[in-house]
């Protein structure tokens, strides 16, 4: 209910005009990981869950009840996972996004945020990376445009350690 829920805000706020969004809530860094079964994905969730609890941080993450009727309302927003770390209790600060989508099933993107308290959301995403890349050795970095957003799956060209922008498509 939550991810149809805020799929209806987005499309909401899309009508209301851009605003300026916070420093805090920047990507700095993000990258994909192979997570081709439901076991595999919901052990990145513990992983991630464990690192976010021990900095007083909480990870949120969609239902499969709440991944099928996503997909069953709108086929192109399929994912086998959506999840976030948020710092505190009160949600007002994401550390981290999860996610797959209809086109890259499997391989999960996780983007870091800059935080508004950039040295613990930096600590974070450290932790958490180092913890990732040991587990699964085949994660590779992702470009950011902008600090603002990663781009569409076709517009990447992948290299040895990670994706870089085709440059007929930049």
């Amino acid at each position: 209910m939550r991810v149809v829920v805020f799929l209806l805000l987005l499309l909401v706020s899309g009508a209301c005009g851009v605003s300026t969004q916070p420093i805090s809530s920047e990507i700095v860094a993000a990258f994909e990981v192979p997570l081709p079964t439901a076991a595999d994905r919901a052990s990145l969730l513990a992983v991630l869950s464990d690192v976010a609890r021990a900095q007083g941080a909480h990870l949120d993450a969609a239902t499969n009840d709440e991944l099928r009727e996503t997909a069953s309302a709108t086929p192109q927003a399929k994912m086998s996972v959506h999840a976030a770390v948020w710092r505190g209790t009160d949600d007002k600060e994401s550390w981290a996004t999860i996610m797959d989508q209809a086109d890259h099933l499997g391989l999960v993107w996780i983007m870091f945020s800059r935080g508004e308290d950039e040295r613990q959301a930096r600590h974070f995403q450290v932790s958490a990376m180092r913890q990732i890349r040991a587990r699964w050795p085949d994660t590779l970095s992702l470009p950011v445009i902008d600090c603002r957003t990663i781009p569409l799956r076709h517009d990447l060209v992948r290299t040895t350690n990670g994706y870089r922008i085709n440059p007929s498509k930049s």
